[in-house]
């Protein structure tokens, strides 16, 4: 079943400053070209290279940054009698699945109820000057919560976060009813190359990566033949170069410089 979702946080994504994910890349290409001296020497990276090195430090940043992550809420539809759904890609945690309805499995709209609606009627219409109000409220939706509990206002899931199938357990009962799920997606790459807080690790980390694989590449030959003694390449300075930068970008990350939220307190 292919995802029916019809509102999410996942849209097209756009700048303050109007600027595209090809600009933004390109930007970071050509921070890690003019670190490398290129136009000055000969930098013997391709464009794939650049690439591949700027994927490799978002893919280290998504698995060690907590803010490569974001939450959001998004609305699906359920399908009579179907259960399983596979939701977009950059989903990659479904916490909860939350309902209109505070029990009934067939009927989309469900009971509808405005708890400072009711309030204002029962304070100021039904016993003006008396007392009850705040307690009517709170008697309700306790009421609401066993109901939900009893009649299956909740609804148990399971979420496959590799192939992205979401499985409801109890069968929908009929079509339309549209349910509110609140998710942690992996933030897209254009907002990542926008937010001044990871923006410059992201830079730093890919000229390393592409430092490093320079690196490797001079590190075949040491010495090209020429006039006199040659020309003496260095290959091997720059991967020791490369790793202790790249060292030092993942500290930072473990001391959150990026925005990232700390870890809490662990008990046992």
């Amino acid at each position: 079943m292919t995802n029916n979702i019809i509102e999410t946080a996942l849209s097209s994504a756009e700048t303050n400053s109007g600027e595209t994910l090809k600009q933004l890349k390109t930007g970071v290409f050509d921070y890690v070209r003019l670190r490398l001296a290129d136009d000055i020497v000969d930098v013997e990276l391709e464009p794939k290279h650049y690439e591949n090195a700027l994927q490799r430090a978002i893919d280290v940043y998504r698995t060690r940054s907590s803010n490569a992550f974001e939450e959001s809420y998004s609305y699906l539809v359920l399908q009579n009698d179907v259960q399983e759904y596979t939701l977009p890609a950059e989903i990659t945690e479904v916490r909860q699945i939350f309902r209109r309805t505070i029990g009934s499995s067939s009927n989309a709209e469900g009971t509808m109820f405005e708890p400072f609606e009711a309030g204002y009627l029962n304070c100021y219409l039904l016993t003006a000057g008396g007392v009850g109000g705040l307690l009517t409220y709170e008697l309700y939706t306790g009421y609401q919560q066993l109901v939900a509990k009893m009649f299956g206002g909740f609804i148990n899931f399971t979420f496959n976060t590799v192939t992205k199938k979401l499985t409801i357990v109890r069968r929908p009962q009929g079509s339309g009813e549209i349910v509110l799920l609140w998710t942690f997606n992996l933030r897209p790459l254009i907002y990542l190359l926008s937010d001044y807080r990871c923006q410059t690790w992201i830079k730093e980390y890919t000229y390393s990566i592409c430092k490093y694989t320079l690196g490797e590449a001079r590190s075949k030959f040491a010495q090209i033949v020429g006039p006199g003694s040659g020309t003496q390449l260095n290959g091997e300075a720059l991967k020791a170069e490369a790793k202790e930068e790249m060292t030092k970008a993942e500290l930072d990350l473990r001391n959150y410089i990026d925005g990232g939220q700390p870890l809490w307190f662990v008990l046992g």
